[in-house]
């Protein structure tokens, strides 16, 4: 059923931007509710503090006298033993754990309650457990530790670890700053590797590289809407197609697949960029694991299953894929490119042939031990292969190609195991983003998934997880706006410069498809008027980025 052209709405922006923040806040909270593991019940009067091998009995009082204190020195603290032990600390340590106790945890009951409930919940319960409990080690179920925080969230309007610390009904915690110590210094260490790559990447002497600076924002040209009837869903899948008036020679298209909490809308950019250099493009949407899907679950109307996310979104790719095949969809092409964002791009590895490799539960077991904050991804990861969605996903015959944005898939690849694919793989990276890293996610993907000599992947500076997302209607906002209004540190910097970077590449890596003899040597590129740099790399010098 065809619908007709759609037209971005202001409501499309609005949604985009409170979806944003909400992710942002559910990546903190993920995080930083997991201190909460379960406690007996009681009155909290004492907290053990397990600092330097020795165990100090400690008040609640006095704890919380210490890390409230604004200079976080302990010498304008009363003498006391907790305060002498903090003195020893390193200075970086001591200011580490006073923010960690200070951080806020909870903002909205409603995500904390489907956290709580969640896959992911359990194994950072268990790890974080390790760090904060009970001296007997006595347990009680979950649903008090959101009781508590629900108290807590009717007087004030945030929640920090030691607000949660001081209401717990517990006669007796203890905290084992040995383990927060030695926790943080792995964290430290593993930025320090992320860290590492930005530096030696600014190093590289950049050419200049122009792109189009002059793009619509408000184009004539807007997809065509069609649902499609699918044996495993109940309502027909939505499908936006958009045709080139003069598709290339080459009959290639693009089904082009939106990540977790990710819809067509966000991706309108990108496919007109592409329907404009000639390759038709079907953009899914993928209800259970869309926007609409993650709003749900920070209301705390529906929870999530990330492995059924995944097998629905597989067996939507199969559906299309059919469809075109048919002719259902009036979609021109013979050969299909897999193009996705973060899930989208591992739904296209998976359909692409990518064999799984054994030992996954090991594996998890190892990152879910040291807590993956610097790579999110590995959670969902462990998630995907625990509800295994991860088993039997390979098309019939191969795609032309994969093109990953912000992809991953570490953990289930981990390099040097992997078996290569014969297809051409573009990886898309950032330096700011620490949900899929390019050190850990991007570079090995690619070292170890393809040999193809058009093979590549692309790094740039400044580029978070969320950097190639863009809500229709933004156009008109300056250069660097915020797509989602979050911090820096989410969005990354000059998201609109990134995007074109993203669509110059991902277009000259199509254009390679058709070359007998591409080059893939190292290039260092930027571009004049924003600074935004970014490198092209082949699997060669990707491995020799893994080595150093």
């Amino acid at each position: 059923m065809e619908t007709g052209p759609t037209t971005a709405e202001g409501q499309a922006l609005l949604r985009g931007r409170l979806t944003g923040r909400s992710i942002a806040m559910g990546l903190m909270g993920s995080l930083l509710l997991s201190t909460c593991t379960p406690w007996p019940v009681g009155s909290i009067e004492r907290v053990e503090v397990k600092i330097d091998g020795v165990v100090l009995p400690v008040s609640v009082e006095e704890l919380g006298a210490f890390v409230r204190s604004q200079t976080a020195d302990p010498g304008h603290l009363s003498r006391s033993e907790l305060s002498t032990w903090m003195g020893l600390l390193a200075p970086e340590s001591r200011q580490g754990l006073i923010r960690l106790l200070k951080a806020p945890i909870l903002s909205r009951r409603s995500f904390g309650r489907q956290l709580l409930s969640s896959w992911g919940a359990g194994p950072l319960l268990n790890a974080l457990g390790e760090l904060i409990r009970v001296e007997d080690g006595q347990r009680i179920d979950r649903a008090l530790v959101l009781s508590t925080l629900e108290e807590l969230l009717e007087r004030q309007e945030t929640v920090s670890t030691l607000d949660v610390l001081e209401e717990l009904p517990t006669q007796q915690l203890r905290l084992d700053l040995d383990a927060l110590v030695a926790a943080a210094t792995r964290w430290r260490l593993d930025l320090q590797r992320h860290q590492t790559l930005m530096r030696a990447l600014a190093q590289k002497e950049a050419g200049l590289q122009p792109l189009n600076g002059t793009e619509s924002f408000i184009s004539a040209e807007s997809p065509r809407r069609s649902t499609l009837a699918v044996d495993h869903r109940s309502r027909p899948l939505p499908v936006e197609r958009w045709i080139p008036q003069s598709p290339r020679e080459d009959r290639t298209w693009i089904l082009m697949m939106p990540g977790l909490g990710g819809e067509p809308n966000h991706f309108h950019w990108l496919a007109r960029s592409l329907m404009q250099a000639g390759w038709p493009v079907a953009l899914l949407e993928h209800p259970g694991s869309d926007a609409a899907a993650v709003q749900a679950l920070l209301d705390g109307r529906k929870s999530f299953d990330g492995a059924a996310a995944l097998r629905d979104r597989l067996a939507d790719l199969a559906a299309v894929l059919d469809a075109q095949r048919r002719g259902d969809l009036n979609i021109p092409g013979t050969e299909v490119v897999l193009m996705g964002h973060s899930l989208g791009a591992l739904t296209g590895l998976l359909a692409g042939g990518a064999e799984l490799v054994p030992g996954m539960g090991k594996r998890c077991e190892g990152a879910l031990v040291g807590l993956p904050l610097t790579n999110l991804s590995e959670l969902l990861q462990c998630e995907l292969a625990a509800g295994r969605g991860l088993e039997g996903n390979a098309m019939a015959s191969q795609p032309r190609a994969v093109v990953g944005l912000n992809s991953f898939g570490g953990l289930i690849w981990p390099h040097p195991f992997n078996k290569a694919l014969p297809i051409p793989i573009l990886m898309v990276g950032g330096t700011l983003d620490l949900i899929t890293p390019p050190l850990d996610e991007q570079l090995p993907l690619l070292a170890g998934l393809s040999k193809h000599a058009s093979s590549r992947v692309v790094v740039v500076e400044g580029a978070s997880h969320f950097s190639p997302i863009r809500v229709d209607g933004q156009g008109k906002a300056s250069e660097g706006d915020d797509v989602f209004q979050l911090a820096e540190e989410l969005v990354g910097v000059n998201p609109l410069s990134v995007q074109r970077v993203i669509a110059h590449e991902v277009i000259r890596f199509l254009d390679s498809l058709s070359s007998e003899s591409p080059r893939n040597d190292a290039v260092h590129l930027m571009e004049a008027s924003s600074k935004t740099r970014w490198h092209r790399l082949g699997r060669r010098h990707a491995l020799q980025l893994l080595d150093q």
